[in-house]
């Protein structure tokens, strides 16, 4: 979703927006290409080619390898078609949550797999022709299916024709069709990130290989956290754990202990002053962020953040996410919905699901008027209009 050239980057090679998982055109200095092949294994391929010939053998080196998957729709690599074919993936303790408990965003959104999930752009199954709701979906479906080579289309008729002619057959209903979803849906998602395993693999392989990996962090993160059936949702949008959350993996030999992991609240606001910091430069004043080095050392500063602000505006945008805004502090949550003005307080050590807003009860009075003064101190540091 970059809306202009990179910009500070000796070299660089970007998809345009969010991109498609086969056969991707892709930005460069010199103008659009277009490159053959399944985009996971070819953002590898890019990153591993610049990092053989590329870069001075002599200079230390920023790279970035930021991949299209599992971004919608979860189209698997060729090597995955038919990876967990006849096995079943648990099903969270909570797809089929009825939403009580909370305020009524909960139940208003458009975002579950029962009722909201595409069959033909998230399932890859051709809907009832008669599915006006679906239109979009098919169109999106159609150029993605379309952009496919003969082989790949083969290859990808052969893994989906079967498993697409026994739903059909099995004329599901209800629970039972939620359930069917879940599992494609699932699948569909593993055999993507599969992908990305295999080829984050083949990185730390070469930097082995080579001898770098002693003198080399590799930091593992994404833009988000997501739903893999939780509350009965697909996607994001949401302060609920799941979403809020983002996985974030770092190693650095002699510096960060194998295995350590850290509580503390950090957010991708500060990858840019701890990449500085490893270099020996300071932060700019204006940027919000700190070094996570201390963190990665195993010290947590004294005056480390022990809250933090979000804030979701697109109430308007899709999958009917109302807007709301709160506070965290790794226990509590207090969230508001100013279009209904509604709160939820929730409790992740004796709710770690989310299931039961505490927002009125008598119980966490004291904490509620603590997170309300710590949300308002927020908003007023961050200029929030």
């Amino acid at each position: 979703h970059l809306q202009s050239d990179p910009t500070g980057f000796d070299d660089w090679q970007v998809l345009i927006g969010p991109g498609p998982y086969y056969n991707p055109p892709m930005l460069t200095a010199a103008g659009e290409t277009k490159l053959e092949g399944y985009t996971t294994e070819i953002i590898t391929d890019l990153a591993l080619e610049w990092l053989r010939t590329g870069r001075r053998s002599d200079a230390p080196v920023l790279l970035m390898v930021q991949h299209k998957a599992p971004h919608r729709n979860w189209m698997p690599g060729p090597e995955h078609l038919s990876t967990y074919d006849g096995e079943m993936i648990p099903e969270p303790e909570t797809l089929f949550d009825d939403y009580a408990g909370r305020a009524s965003p909960a139940s208003s959104q458009e975002m579950t797999i029962a009722r909201h999930m595409s069959l033909q752009y998230d399932l890859k199954v051709a809907p009832a022709s008669d599915d006006a709701s679906q239109e979009w979906q098919v169109q999106a479906w159609e150029g993605t299916y379309g952009r496919l080579s003969d082989e790949q289309r083969d290859a990808w008729d052969a893994a989906y024709g079967p498993r697409n002619a026994a739903f059909h057959d099995a004329n599901l209903e209800d629970d039972e069709l939620t359930r069917w979803k879940y599992q494609r849906y699932i699948k569909d998602y593993l055999r993507t990130i599969a992908s990305i395993d295999d080829n984050l693999g083949r990185i730390l392989d070469w930097l082995d290989e080579t001898g770098l990996a002693e003198n080399t962090v590799v930091v593992y993160s994404s833009d988000q956290g997501f739903f893999l059936g939780e509350h009965g949702w697909y996607d994001k949008r949401w302060m609920y754990e799941e979403s809020f959350r983002t996985p974030l993996i770092v190693r650095w030999p002699g510096q960060a202990a194998a295995g350590g992991a850290s509580g503390a609240i950090v957010s991708n606001l500060d990858f840019a002053p701890t990449f500085l910091d490893m270099a020996g430069l300071e932060a700019p004043p204006d940027m919000q962020g700190r070094s996570l080095v201390p963190l990665l050392a195993g010290e947590t500063p004294a005056d480390w953040r022990t809250s933090f602000y979000y804030h979701y505006d697109e109430a308007e945008g899709p999958l009917a996410g109302a807007e709301h805004y709160g506070v965290a502090t790794g226990r509590y949550k207090w969230i508001r919905y100013p279009a209904t003005d509604e709160w939820e307080l929730f409790d992740l050590e004796s709710d770690p699901r989310e299931l039961k807003s505490r927002a009125t009860d008598p119980e966490y009075e004291a904490i509620r008027a603590e997170l309300e003064a710590e949300l308002e101190r927020l908003r007023e540091e961050l200029s929030v209009p």
